[in-house]
């Protein structure tokens, strides 16, 4: 592979002057400019991305990264998609990190985006009171939390209306004659998990149904846990006419329970599901679920991330979006 020094060889001008031909600095004559192009296209030089960044003095380094609880969930597949479009149609480079909601794992990633001078940063928070995220703020970079927000802090956010997603959901359970309703929550410190127990709550409430502790099960939001709960939950002596599951991969832990188990949905329990998936048609029967775009997120957040970014001044905002609840075939009247 060429060298920078073999292209300044090839056309007969200074190292530095290469440099100013990467880093498209107006500075070099055009003739100049034609014979550095004419080496590196002769030579196939392909620049050093970091070293470009180092000898740039440009403030902008073009990167945005991104910091995502776990990448195995649909959901933020669809997020990084909306991210990855926008910073592209703006020449910006994405780079990713999943920390499994470990917040050491968090720390790493966060550490190493701003060792990496990223031009600002795309964060779902471990939870609402996430000091990693509080110290990257301190030390000025442009930040926007996705998904769930930082309690008491001035930073940008786009999210859903998680509670009132919920509390459409569990709305249509009731109109159907349901009132042994359980929800197999996400993880506890997360606050999408209360916004949504909150949802749940406030429509129980509202039709005076009584809640039963012993409905409501915390997960660790995973495909593992949403089985083994929805095993309790069908295990107990009055188990649930319905459930509500608080993410996609809850949702397909507890089908698998559901089917294992040789009960049919909806005649013997049905169920909604918070993320409406590519696949949710494509169940038997089709699955009823409360709908959120991703995609929509994080073309939102990129967006965003991209204004505060070129005006580090401008006020913060909340960008708090709808959902949709899609009745399929997965519940019925009791």
């Amino acid at each position: 592979m060429a060298s920078l020094k073999q292209v300044a060889e090839r056309a007969n001008v200074s190292i530095a002057t290469v440099s100013r031909v990467l880093n498209n600095k107006d500075i070099v004559n055009p003739e100049t400019r034609a014979k550095v192009e004419n080496a590196i296209r002769d030579l196939n030089y392909l620049p050093n991305r970091v070293a470009q960044r180092l000898r740039s003095t440009s403030s902008k380094k073009k990167l945005i990264g991104v910091v995502l609880p776990d990448v195995q969930n649909p959901f933020y597949v669809d997020v990084i998609r909306g991210i990855e479009e926008t910073a592209y149609r703006n020449q910006f480079v994405v780079m990713i990190g999943n920390f499994s909601q470990d917040e050491e794992k968090e720390r790493l990633y966060l550490d190493i985006f701003q060792s990496e001078e990223v031009d600002g940063m795309i964060v779902a928070p471990a939870h609402g009171r996430d000091q990693n995220i509080l110290k990257v703020l301190e030390n000025n970079f442009a930040v926007v939390c996705i998904d769930r927000g930082l309690a008491d802090v001035d930073v940008d956010v786009v999210k859903v209306d998680n509670e009132e997603g919920v509390f459409g959901a569990i709305e249509y359970l009731i109109s159907l004659g349901h009132k042994r309703i359980a929800h197999i929550t996400g993880m506890p410190q997360i606050p999408t998990t209360a916004e949504r127990v909150k949802g749940f709550e406030r429509a129980m409430k509202k039709h005076g149904i009584k809640i039963d502790p012993d409905l409501i099960r915390p997960s660790n939001s995973s495909y593992e846990s949403g089985a083994e709960l929805m095993a309790e939950l069908l295990s107990l002596k009055k188990p649930p006419t319905a459930v509500f599951t608080a993410n996609n991969l809850i949702t397909l832990g507890a089908l698998r329970t559901i089917h294992e188990r040789g009960c049919k949905v909806p005649d013997d329990i049905s169920i909604i599901g918070f993320d409406d998936m590519y696949w949710s048609m494509s169940l038997n029967p089709p699955l009823t679920a409360v709908r959120q775009s991703g995609y929509e997120i994080g073309k939102r957040a990129a967006s965003m991330l991209l204004a505060g970014i070129f005006t580090p001044q401008r006020s913060k905002r909340q960008v708090v979006l709808p959902t949709e609840l899609i009745v399929r075939k997965s519940c019925r009247r009791i």
